[in-house]
């Protein structure tokens, strides 16, 4: 018996024995030599560790110094292509811009006009100058200099354009409703069309009073005759007639609320930035191009919210809540306007141009006199 036991044990205990006392040798010699390799590891990262110590401040250096030669005159992104417009004026009329604080607003200011002479904050970097760039951008006028009335600025056209194009679609079926909204409406758009303007000569109180009475008042009877003309038609026409209104009445308000520039003329100048006088035929160009862009940006939140409200009425969740409606309208405007806004300010560059053949003889004459070399003309041409 003591042999079979013997046997058994030497059969299956000892080669189980001696197969773990190999697994456990394999296993202290990958630890001892992972142990080794933290070990050297440990060296290099303790000789690492001296050389960045030993070299720390220069490579801050290094890493938060920033060029003096940024041109932060332009935007950060190329304006000869679509694409780079709409970077820019995705950051411009970023609507969370309406929340900054005068405190935050002037600490940019500061910041970008410090830059302009040379002189930088300590510790500036590239990505701070460009936001603080695209803050004071979004409040200061570009040929002023002076801080932008806030609902005038373009980034609260999403907040204020949703809320007001929301109410002047669902409110649209009575004429004291009409006048009410479109009168807004438009109050509201010669804020934006004055704090916009392109130029730095200022309106007089009796122009600007003319100017707002003239485009209020146009684009109100514009939108009653529209409501008269659609009301025995089919009821998604009607929903289209504030857009309707909203398109013909920016063909009135901008150019009015900007005669002064048809009749005297924006600032022009070189790729450089001096100046070279006034013109009429600049300002032409610049006010034809923000009315299409006005209309385009207007278009998706005016035109397709009809079609799916028109749908929505007709469910039961409308019928049971009809006081839903204003807000879904908003909501649905406001998303539209999101993407709309930006992309259809970036249809043009801000910093638009012409060849110098094109504007008034005079002026062509006297550019060619003083500036011989010049063949194009650059100018700013509002938003």
């Amino acid at each position: 018996m003591y042999l079979m036991l013997g046997f058994y044990c030497e059969r299956n205990f000892v080669p189980a024995a001696v197969h773990l006392l190999v697994l456990s040798s394999r296993c202290i010699l990958v630890k001892l030599a992972s142990l080794n390799e933290l070990a050297v590891q440990g060296r290099l990262w303790q000789k690492t560790a001296v050389i960045v110590a030993d070299e720390d401040r220069s490579l801050i250096t290094m890493t938060t110094e920033i060029s003096t030669s940024i041109n932060i005159k332009e935007p950060r992104w190329d304006q000869g292509t679509f694409m780079g417009r709409a970077k820019h004026f995705f950051t411009v009329t970023d609507p969370r811009n309406v929340l900054l604080t005068n405190e935050q607003l002037e600490n940019a200011h500061k910041v970008i006009s410090d830059y302009r002479q040379g002189v930088m904050s300590p510790g500036l970097t590239e990505d701070e100058l460009w936001r603080a760039k695209y803050i004071f951008d979004s409040a200061f006028h570009p040929d002023t200099g002076e801080k932008m009335i806030l609902i005038g600025r373009m980034s609260a056209q999403v907040p204020m354009n949703m809320t007001i194009t929301g109410c002047m679609m669902t409110f649209y079926k009575t004429t004291p409703a009409v006048v009410l909204w479109q009168w807004i409406n438009q109050s509201f758009n010669a804020i934006v069309n004055y704090t916009n303007r392109s130029g730095d000569a200022p309106l007089s109180v009796n122009q600007l009073g003319t100017a707002y009475v003239s485009a209020t008042t146009g684009a109100v009877a514009t939108a009653l005759g529209l409501n008269a003309l659609t009301k025995h038609i089919s009821p998604l026409v009607g929903r289209l007639v504030p857009f309707a209104a909203v398109a013909a009445a920016n063909c009135i308000n901008i150019p009015l609320m900007r005669q002064r520039e048809l009749k005297h003329g924006i600032p022009i100048t070189d790729e450089n930035d001096n100046r070279l006088g006034e013109s009429t035929t600049a300002a032409k160009q610049a006010i034809s191009q923000v009315v299409v862009s006005r209309i385009l940006m207007a278009s998706p939140g005016m035109a397709i919210p009809p079609f799916l409200m028109n749908t929505l009425e007709k469910k039961a969740f409308l019928k049971k809540f009809p006081w839903m409606s204003a807000p879904i309208q908003v909501v649905l405007v406001g998303f539209c306007l999101v993407f709309a806004t930006p992309l259809c300010c970036a249809l043009f560059p801000q910093k638009s141009s012409m060849s110098v053949s094109r504007l008034e003889p005079e002026l062509q004459e006297k550019i060619r006199v003083s500036h011989p070399g010049v063949e194009r003309v650059y100018f700013n041409k509002g938003l």
